[in-house]
């Protein structure tokens, strides 16, 4: 009777938190304006073609990525993306409202999903959710484009939930999925081992990470049977180029230097070594670093492994054999971090790339200690570089300021306790003031 009388008093205390009402008048809101956008604002044709000569070409019997075209070039996606296309394609007719109103529904999906991370996190105050439906450009990149970076957010942002709910080997899965409609949410990869390696043994990590690559060779198997290479180099390409003239990001960077090898190596570079910074000092900070935290996972693999081939069988400690259920807050912190450091050294952000971190942008403003003034200076600066068109020398320089601002805004923040077992006595986040 009494977990009977806590659990319906947890329940009515979730149901009176303030977040959770404004989180459903926000998604009401946002329904009436995404039909009206549709209803009343030109859509933009810019890839929606393509992507139905590419899916009629697969409908068609064609599974020779060489082959597979539209009239803004070749396919460059993953098979997922062909597989939910075909589905859309079907549903709609191919029809461009129809598709939107689709595309409508996605938002709105993909709002909810993102909410409830949010709230699962408590660490944005209830007005500032607000912030989620504030960009014009997001809006356009649902409605008005009808991009797979939408898609592929989506799926990606239901991975994430079920990580919260530690389905890690579900989520994998879903992961995978999102991957295989496009690579950007390979940005996720490096933080989300991470987490793996702390929440589960080696095993369930290998485990996991078999169960992500069977889905893409399941959803690439018709080509990879017949056309591999063209598959695997069309699908999967990480060397392409982008053109200069639709870079967001690094326009002021003169064109020559922007196409050559050294700046994409240069920027490999501070990638690799930023993720590395991060997961030693703030990450694995209360795992002793991140050596010492692989370290500690290399002795209990080999204990595990010498236990398993020991002819007394001795049990391994309750210590090994502990799956160390993670934090929301550090499991949504380690993920949007990661990505957004992949956004700053991206080479190239194209107008849809900003779809790929813009919903992890008030989460990350409120985990610096920056005073609000300037963390909605920041999310007005990074909106309004994204809405300049075509993009410039100065937008581009502004928009990388503000980004390397939150990133220092992210290094002097005190880190989250990682673990949700051993935070009787210990804060799980750093309160900050609203």
């Amino acid at each position: 009777m009494a977990a009977r009388s806590a659990a319906k008093r947890n329940a009515e205390r979730r149901f009176q938190n303030p977040k959770l009402h404004f989180g459903f008048a926000l998604i009401v809101a946002e329904s009436v304006l995404v039909a009206l956008i549709i209803a009343y604002v030109p859509y933009t044709k810019i890839d929606w073609d393509a992507y139905m000569s590419q899916v009629s070409g697969f409908l068609g019997g064609e599974r020779d990525y060489e082959n597979l075209k539209g009239d803004t070039g070749p396919l460059v996606y993953p098979a997922g993306f062909l597989y939910l296309y075909s589905a859309i394609q079907y549903v709609t007719g191919g029809q461009v409202f129809l598709a939107q109103i689709l595309f409508g529904l996605l938002y709105i999906l993909n709002l909810g999903i993102t909410l409830f991370i949010y709230l699962k996190t408590d660490v944005v105050p209830w007005w500032a959710l607000s912030l989620l439906s504030l960009s014009k450009r997001v809006h356009s990149i649902f409605v008005l484009r009808l991009f797979n970076d939408c898609l592929a957010t989506t799926i990606l942002h239901g991975a994430l939930l079920l990580l919260l709910y530690q389905k890690w080997h579900l989520g994998l899965i879903i992961f995978s999925a999102a991957v295989s409609v496009k690579m950007n949410v390979l940005l996720y990869a490096p933080p989300l081992l991470l987490l793996m390696v702390k929440a589960m043994p080696i095993d369930g990590v290998i485990s996991a990470l078999a169960g992500a690559a069977l889905v893409q060779i399941l959803l690439g198997l018709p080509f990879i049977l017949q056309h591999p290479v063209s598959y695997i180099s069309r699908a999967f390409n990480l060397g392409r180029v982008f053109i200069h003239f639709w870079s967001v990001n690094f326009k002021f960077v003169p064109e020559e230097l922007f196409v050559s090898k050294p700046f994409a190596l240069s920027l490999l570079a501070a990638h690799l070594t930023l993720l590395i910074v991060f997961a030693h000092y703030r990450w694995c900070r209360h795992e002793g670093g991140l050596f010492a935290f692989l370290q500690s996972r290399i002795v209990q693999l080999k204990h595990r492994i010498v236990t398993l081939f020991s002819l007394s069988r001795k049990p391994l400690s309750s210590q090994n054999l502990t799956h160390k259920r993670l934090q929301p807050d550090h499991i949504v912190s380690t993920m949007f971090v990661g990505n957004f450091i992949g956004i700053i050294c991206a080479r190239s952000l194209h107008y849809q790339f900003y779809s790929w971190y813009f919903y992890s942008i008030p989460y990350l403003l409120w985990k610096t200690r920056f005073p609000t003034f300037v963390r909605l200076l920041l999310f007005l600066v990074v909106e309004l570089c994204w809405n300049v068109y075509p993009s410039n020398e100065y937008s581009s320089v502004f928009l990388l300021s503000a980004h390397l601002a939150i990133l220092g805004g992210l290094w002097t923040a005190s880190p989250e306790y990682p673990y949700a077992d051993l935070t009787s006595n210990k804060s799980s986040t750093s309160k900050k003031s609203r």
